[in-house]
């Protein structure tokens, strides 16, 4: 880090009472942020968050064209914040008003991309089941938390104080930007050939209905990052806010099935098909809205999509970037995707992956 960085940093934590705090570096994640943990004389402590503005690509503009948005870069296109600490602010200030445990904010600067937080604690729901907390109840209380969240209208804009953000539509063109990162980075990662044109327009075509119901499907506040390693368990709280919540910047108004498919295909943690069904009828029951048969359909179908997204954009990607420790989470994701295939309704897709990616070039 430069050392121009570290002193705007230690600036702002200066104004914001934090100048004496302890300042202990916690471990990243594959995103351009940094987490720190301050801890004050007094026993206290909180997290720093430091997302250098000029790092990302630019995000989208609401309003702006398909061809805008391509012309702009990956994170416009996908409807990615870029780390955005306006997005964190504006998103945690709805999440708290509706009863969930998202951190309050105690100082930021957007600018700059600086913020403190409430310190949820280290209660992450990946490593209390690694410890050997029962799963279901932790499941069941975030299942309950979506529907908390799906429960009124999504606003079209984003509030805390002064501080506002879009909430855009997670629509065709971020859905395909997104699954088409496996064509872009796949086949480098596994040896094969770039897939030619008449594979690519196979893609586009087998896949585009997946899409476009996606895009008609957007109707409910999403988190879009929403798994064990995004949620902690806070046991001393009640209800839905048991459940705390981080890595929410990136919210979209999506599917309602778009944040229970990370959960329950949780690309880090293996989630039974057994502990995956009796979730999803939890959620059922508490959504009687919603047409059963055509959401299963949808939630398998977007699943998939997702599957391919993660293989190529996160895990094939980080792993070419020489972050060989990505390479532990394909097997699992690969046969979440192939679970998805298994629909009938998917035969076209997965008789596409049969062809173009034979089982020894999976993962």
């Amino acid at each position: 880090m430069s050392s121009e960085r570290e002193a705007l940093k230690a600036h702002f934590l200066r104004d914001a009472g934090f100048a004496d705090a302890r300042r202990e570096l916690l471990s990243g994640d594959a995103s351009t942020r940094q987490y720190e943990r301050l801890h004050r004389a007094d026993g206290t402590h909180f997290i720093f968050m430091d997302q250098p503005p000029a790092v990302e690509s630019v995000v989208c503009p609401p309003g702006a064209t398909a061809a805008e948005r391509v012309s702009l870069g990956y994170n416009a296109a996908a409807r990615l914040a870029a780390g955005s600490v306006a997005a964190f602010v504006a998103t945690a200030g709805w999440l708290r008003d509706h009863g969930l445990s998202a951190p309050d904010i105690l100082a930021h600067d957007i600018d700059d991309g600086l913020a403190v937080l409430e310190d949820l604690g280290d209660g992450l729901y990946a490593t209390l089941i690694e410890r050997g907390a029962p799963e279901t109840p932790l499941y069941e209380a975030a299942v309950d938390a979506q529907v908390v969240m799906q429960a009124d209208p999504p606003p079209a804009l984003l509030r805390a104080g002064e501080v506002t953000w879009p909430l855009l539509s997670y629509d065709t063109l971020a859905l395909k930007i997104a699954t088409d990162t496996f064509l872009d980075f796949w086949p480098t990662f596994a040896g094969l050939a770039a897939f030619d044109d008449e594979a690519v327009a196979e893609w586009d075509a087998l896949w585009a209905p997946v899409w476009v119901a996606g895009e008609a499907g957007a109707s409910v506040f999403t988190h879009r990052d929403y798994h064990a390693q995004n949620l902690l368990w806070l046991p001393e709280r009640t209800g839905v806010a048991r459940v705390g919540m981080v890595d929410f910047q990136d919210a979209l108004k999506a599917h309602p099935s778009w944040d229970l498919l990370h959960l329950l295909q949780d690309a880090r943690r293996d989630v039974s098909p057994e502990l995956e069904a009796a979730m999803l009828e939890r959620f059922l029951a508490a959504s009687p809205r919603l047409d059963r048969a055509a959401f299963l359909a949808e939630y398998r179908a977007l699943a998939a999509s997702n599957a391919a997204r993660i293989l190529g954009r996160v895990f094939a990607r980080q792993t070419l970037l020489g972050r060989p420790q990505y390479k532990q989470f394909m097997p699992r994701t690969w046969r979440y995707l192939e679970r998805n295939l298994t629909d009938p309704a998917m035969a076209g897709l997965k008789t596409w992956f049969d062809r173009h990616v034979p089982p020894e070039h999976r993962a």
